[in-house]
């Protein structure tokens, strides 16, 4: 069977533990329980953190930092650590760290996950907690002049608000060489097209060698998680998420919210409409890896009239499937919490011969691809060996999605946390041991195949499906309004990796809290691992096998 769980042999296998042994092994360290839907809780206290995470990691297994939310409350500041395992994320745990209010300081958690470094000062940025021992405590989306922090209780919205450019600053004063060093700083973007969109690279080099590189995020942040905390769980939030990764995961952003939102609400979704999500969200699937094959070679070979006019050919044929599904091109809005919002149109022989017309020539497509880019000695010279991420530093950076799969990580959360109808088809994970630019590049080019065969079954199961069986919703109230204080964590895998919300109700139709865990934002914290010691071009290469959207990474 192509779903079954990765091998778990290893003598270094770490096996599941019940909540009341975790609290056993976390000893004193626990102050209180806080359960959540999807998992055990833990309240720590402050200065815990890093002993805490690190017993969690190195002997109960949970490797995998998924996210650290951040929120505040009438009496006090709290930070949670959501963590999973790579092995198996259906075994989690949260790790509530409560902060006092007038003095919210809380240990980091970067000395354990290297990943918590970005998430913990998007943390300071919106929320204004301080994490003590953070290696770079500053801004990370807001300019570092900006006065307040704006998702806490008593920010001033009408504030004037002047972000000055620094004047007079020295970039390279912070790096010390010996005399006969050749040092330049250099500005990749923000406004360039090989930063797939409003990125800041402040690149250090060496002669021509790159000794570090930060990427300076924010230029585009709209509030993205305030915006759907004003909105009601049951119409208002659902066109928010189309527009996060807005350039081709519309369906796959909306089950994010969508699973999120039905397990803590208690909504079985239909059979059928978890064919048609399943389908819709593969097109989408390849949409985006159409696109990142598309950039990636214009990148790497400046081949756009080929390369990349054909991906986007093959693209724009899967956004004609996806309008004929949803009406629209980009911003679906096709999801809705128990279902989807109409059917399949009409006639449905024309929707399923198109479709297969699609899948019959897209094997062709791809060999196409594999003449013109894979086999490409200048690409393989270009992308072979550069970039490379082990699978260690991708698993402590929080990687996932193609990222970690061309690093060899096989996690999948539509097989390792099934949802949807993913359990039921027939489809493999792919992975690649390479490391590098090229291994990545290769991940998506299978999975565009994998997606391919999950579409065809699903097409399949579709023309078949009784006419008197095909409920597309299920019964949802008018409004909902989730039980007070109740908290869920729910992610799936998107085009780019791990896609997950976490909200807090609070007994109204609005969430209280509604955090999103953008697999863009962590994948993109690995970019100085993959280019420190490479020259200018592998940065550019390295930045494009990461297949970031900006909208996503700032929110």
């Amino acid at each position: 069977m192509s779903l079954e769980a990765p091998d778990t042999t290893e003598t270094d296998e770490v096996p599941e533990r019940t909540p009341d042994e975790l609290e056993a092994l976390l000893g004193d360290l626990v102050i209180d329980r806080d359960d959540h839907l999807n998992a055990p809780g833990f309240v720590i206290r402050p200065d815990a953190v890093q002993e805490t995470l690190s017993r969690l990691k190195s002997e109960a297994g949970y490797d995998h930092l998924s996210l650290v939310t951040a929120q505040e409350y009438e009496n006090r500041y709290e930070s949670i650590y959501h963590l999973k395992k790579f092995d198996d994320p259906t075994q989690e745990v949260s790790v509530v760290v409560p902060a006092d209010k007038d003095d919210p300081v809380s240990e980091s958690g970067d000395a354990v996950f290297r990943t918590a470094d970005w998430h913990e000062r998007e943390a300071y940025d919106l929320i204004g907690i301080e994490y003590d021992d953070h290696p770079d405590l500053r801004r990370i989306l807001l300019p570092e002049t900006w006065q307040g922090h704006p998702l806490s209780m008593d920010y001033d919205k009408d504030r004037p608000q002047i972000a000055t450019l620094p004047e007079h600053a020295n970039p390279l004063e912070d790096h010390h060489h010996d005399s006969e060093s050749d040092t330049m700083f250099l500005n990749i973007g923000p406004h360039h097209p090989a930063t797939h969109g409003v990125l800041h690279l402040k690149t250090i080099l060496d002669g021509e060698q790159v000794i570090d590189v930060e990427p300076d995020i924010g230029y585009l942040h709209r509030c993205e998680e305030q915006m759907a905390q004003s909105g009601t769980y049951r119409h208002q939030i659902m066109p928010y998420p189309d527009r996060w990764d807005y350039i081709s995961a519309g369906l796959l952003n909306e089950w994010a919210y969508a699973r999120a939102a039905e397990d803590l609400a208690d909504i079985e979704v239909p059979e059928y409409a978890q064919v048609i999500r399943t389908m819709g969200a593969e097109m989408c699937r390849i949409a985006a890896h159409m696109l990142a094959l598309a950039t990636f070679a214009l990148d790497v070979n400046g081949d756009f009239t080929a390369t990349f006019m054909y991906a986007i050919n093959d693209r724009e044929r899967v956004q004609d499937l996806l309008e004929d599904l949803t009406g629209q091109r980009l911003m679906f809005n096709y999801f809705r919490l128990g279902g989807v919002v109409w059917d399949l149109p009409e006639p449905r022989g024309e929707f399923f011969s198109k479709t297969r017309d699609f899948l019959d020539q897209l094997p062709g497509s791809v060999e196409e691809y594999h003449d013109l880019v894979t086999a490409n000695e200048i690409f393989q010279m270009r992308t072979i060996d550069t970039g490379i991420l082990p699978p260690e530093v991708a698993k402590n950076y929080g990687a996932t999605g193609p990222v970690a799969r061309g690093s060899g990580v096989d996690y999948d959360l539509r097989r390792d946390d099934p949802y949807g109808y993913y359990d039921e088809l027939e489809w493999d994970v792919v992975t690649e041991d390479g490391c590098d630019n090229y291994s990545r590049l290769l991940v998506r080019m299978r999975e565009v195949e994998e997606s391919a065969k999950i579409i065809e079954q699903c097409i399949d199961l579709l023309e078949d499906w009784p006419e008197e069986e095909r409920n597309i919703q299920a019964n949802v109230p008018r409004t909902l309004r989730p039980d007070d204080d109740t908290e869920i964590y729910r992610a799936v895998e998107a085009a780019k990796g791990e896609l997950g919300i976490y909200m807090r109700a609070d007994g109204t139709d609005k969430p209280a809290r509604f955090k999103i865990r953008s697999p863009c934002f962590s994948n993109l914290q690995t970019l100085p691992e993959m280019a420190n010691g490479e020259y200018i071009p592998d940065v550019i290469a390295a930045l494009g096998s990461l297949d970031i959207v900006l909208g996503e990474v700032d929110r």
